[in-house]
């Protein structure tokens, strides 16, 4: 399942007892083991709307509407916990699009802040039981098991895709503060 045999020689443990898999998204490279990173193409926006990322557009919309696409470039490191469109497609029917209204930017805003921690970027390799403070000022809970890895309510479906100011990892549910 593992597309990089660095990935499963740094790795395997951690991602294995998780449950969790590295996927690489065409074009996305990898944090290597000191933490840096390698040449990125670009910040959390641009990787977010790039190439094999169009399960993100509902995100990447929401994003716009709450004014957070220039936080989301900055100098970071964040780690996002990014819903795809079929976690987005879960929530009540309208929610979306209520909203993404102008008047409802605020309510927005603090429900997408909550998917992001600012702070040392988390790789997979990383990932253990902890609480992560997100940009909202709560506490995302993550929790790693047999079933996989959970944020709050949220599984963890894909791992690492890298920006040059941060890491994204898919969620196949809206995390709701």
């Amino acid at each position: 399942m593992f597309r990089s045999s660095r990935i499963l020689a740094c790795a395997a443990a951690a991602v294995i007892a998780a449950g969790a898999f590295s996927v690489m998204t065409p074009g996305v490279v990898r944090a290597d083991d000191s933490g840096m990173k390698e040449t990125a193409k670009g910040d959390l926006i641009d990787v977010a709307t790039g190439a094999g990322m169009s399960e993100l557009s509902t995100l990447v919309t929401a994003i716009k509407a709450a004014d957070l696409v220039e936080a989301l470039k900055g100098k970071g490191p964040f780690t996002v916990f990014a819903p795809t469109n079929a976690a987005f497609a879960k929530l009540p029917a309208g929610t979306v699009e209520t909203l993404l209204k102008p008047e409802n930017k605020d309510k927005l805003k603090g429900i997408l802040l909550f998917h992001v921690h600012a702070g040392a970027a988390v790789k997979a390799a990383d990932v253990k039981t902890m609480s992560l403070t997100t940009l909202n000022g709560k506490a995302l809970n993550v929790v790693v098991s047999d079933d996989g890895v959970k944020v709050n309510d949220a599984k963890v479906i894909k791992t690492d895709v890298v920006a040059n100011n941060g890491i994204i990892h898919w969620v196949d549910t809206v995390i709701l503060p």
